[in-house]
């Protein structure tokens, strides 16, 4: 009986820290090999730029701000950091990194791959972020 109770015990206060724990801010992410290594299907162009400007209004900006800087109306709603574009480790990324990262999402992040269901609009997306560095 003793052992029951002390395991219900853990089990209790297990999910109560849990629940009360910070977001993990260093939990890093990144695309699996195959995709990352993918080139855009879309070349970069002033057509596609604006395409893609007109997805990010539609679908990113509540969260990542007019410029992509993270200070978008619904970013203090979110548990994670919706972070900012025009940074250097986020241009290092592979285009095929932020293509997966777009379809796929995770956790506060949305899977955009019912929403944006046409590749080509999602590389255009892709092509506009590029425009958003320092």
């Amino acid at each position: 009986m003793k052992i029951n109770l002390l395991k219900t015990g853990l089990v209790a206060i297990s999910v109560v820290c849990f629940a009360f724990a910070p977001p993990d801010k260093g939990k890093p992410w990144s695309a699996p090999d195959k995709n990352a290594k993918t080139a855009s299907a879309v070349k970069s162009s002033p057509e596609s730029i604006e395409a893609g400007k007109a997805l990010f209004a539609k679908h990113c900006q509540s969260c990542h701000g007019k410029k992509g800087l993270g200070d978008g109306t619904k970013a203090s709603e979110l548990k994670t950091e919706p972070g900012d574009f025009s940074k250097a480790a986020f241009q290092g990324q592979s285009d095929g990194t932020l293509f997966y990262k777009i379809t796929e999402g995770r956790d506060d992040m949305p899977s955009f791959k019912k929403k944006i269901s046409d590749p080509n609009d999602v590389w255009n997306l892709v092509n506009f972020l590029r425009t958003l560095k320092k």
